[in-house]
């Protein structure tokens, strides 16, 4: 089960990645999304494997994710990162939790490939491992080709009403193919905040 988003990336030198997980997974609830290119099927991946943290790959180089999210609840959770010295952060429900540089610094994230929600790709577009499969809810993915600052993912994390959409990605029913019997529902965290 998972879900392709139609369109592609562009070539990017910066990028922000923003979603709503729920999970209650364990040990680790898998590859919320996984994004191969020609001849690189680790271009840009967030998975929690095995009992290893969350865990953000580029260009297969890894960083570790001061992630917790498989309480059953409702979590926001975002990456920044810019090729400049490899440089990012991570951010659930609103708060920045971890930073870090050297994260395949000075690679921008290559064009034309495959984005896939909820699998992670061995493959382009493919290669799927049931193990790797994340086990969840996962809704408002969203993708900016530069780092939001920490009042525009606090926006999000509450729902406000200024909360920005993904000027690369944003997040709409159109925009994404299910395969395999995944569902869709209605997203109901916001409403459980406010």
């Amino acid at each position: 089960m998972y879900a392709k988003v139609k369109k592609s990336l562009p070539e990017m030198y910066a990028f922000t990645v923003c979603m709503w997980l729920k999970s209650s997974a364990a040990p680790g609830v898998g590859t919320p999304f996984s994004y191969a290119v020609p001849g690189q099927a680790n271009e840009l991946v967030l998975i929690e494997w095995g009992n290893n943290p969350m865990e953000i790959l580029i260009n297969d180089k890894v960083a570790k994710l001061p992630f917790v999210i498989n309480d059953g609840k409702w979590h926001h959770i975002c990456v920044t990162w810019t090729t400049r010295d490899g440089v990012w952060e991570a951010y659930q429900d609103g708060t920045q939790g971890g930073s870090g540089e050297n994260l395949a610094p000075y690679h921008p994230i290559k064009p034309q490939g495959v984005l896939v929600l909820g699998q992670e790709q061995d493959t382009l577009g493919g290669g799927f491992d049931a193990t790797q499969a994340f086990v969840g809810e996962l809704a408002h993915f969203n993708i900016w080709d530069r780092k939001l600052t920490p009042g525009e993912v606090y926006n999000l994390a509450t729902c406000s009403t200024k909360a920005l959409s993904g000027n690369v990605i944003a997040w709409a029913e159109s925009h994404i193919e299910i395969y395999g019997g995944a569902t869709k529902w209605t997203f109901e965290a916001c409403r459980q905040i406010n």
